[in-house]
């Protein structure tokens, strides 16, 4: 697949998943792809659990519910009745759950780069977890990232040491389809904003020139 179509095909899968296994050989691949990522100072902080157990996938899923609760109660009443139109996962449906950390400390204390903004150290996996999304779409598995969670229960339920920062749950298997656009712009929950509203010039606030902003507007992938 070309790169500018995996990019533009990518999506945040929450609904349909299939049950068909991804073959060991699939899987390897794109985590290699994930590897690849670039990393501050060559560290490579990430590590990759591979879930398949369902009695964990249970108790993820459980917190998960927990913490969309808690959510909900924060929003007025007709932003409610919408979200309540909204899958926020896959956990259980998923053939395959991916829990993503970063290790700070691998590679000693002073990490090439690092030293006045050690959140490149986070910044990096989620690098990785860009590679690995778009191979994903590359090889025709749809991925979600999960995120109605608590960083520390999700921790305890995987055993992940106390200094490995946590920094996603994803979940990867084959769909039925990719929606032609995200599934929260369908929804009406948000939309994407025009190019051109997020891109300054020189300063912050600046508009970009006119010749530049026409481009943007024009732009397509």
């Amino acid at each position: 697949m070309d790169l500018y179509d995996a990019i533009k095909g990518r999506r945040d899968i929450r609904s349909y998943f299939k049950s068909d296994p991804i073959l060991d050989e699939v899987l390897a691949k794109i985590l290699l792809a994930a590897h690849l990522a670039p990393s501050v100072g060559y560290s490579q902080p990430w590590n990759f659990i591979i879930i398949r157990d369902e009695n964990i996938k249970r108790k993820v899923k459980e917190e998960v519910e927990r913490q969309r609760l808690r959510y909900r109660e924060l929003l007025d009443e007709d932003r409610r009745k919408l979200f309540d139109t909204i899958k926020i996962e896959g956990i259980m449906e998923a053939p395959i759950n991916i829990a993503v950390t970063c290790d700070p400390s691998r590679f000693g204390p002073h990490v090439l780069g690092r030293i006045t903004m050690p959140e490149t150290c986070n910044y990096s996996t989620v690098l990785a977890i860009e590679n690995l999304w778009l191979a994903a779409r590359a090889e025709n598995l749809g991925m979600g990232w999960v995120s109605f969670l608590d960083k520390n229960k999700i921790k305890e339920i995987l055993g992940i040491p106390s200094n490995v920062e946590f920094i996603a749950y994803l979940t990867l298997g084959y769909v039925t389809k990719f929606p032609e656009r995200p599934e929260l712009e369908e929804k009406g929950w948000n939309y994407r904003l025009p190019l051109s509203e997020v891109v300054f010039e020189d300063r912050w606030g600046n508009k970009p020139n006119e010749k530049l902003l026409e481009k943007l507007n024009s732009a397509k992938i």
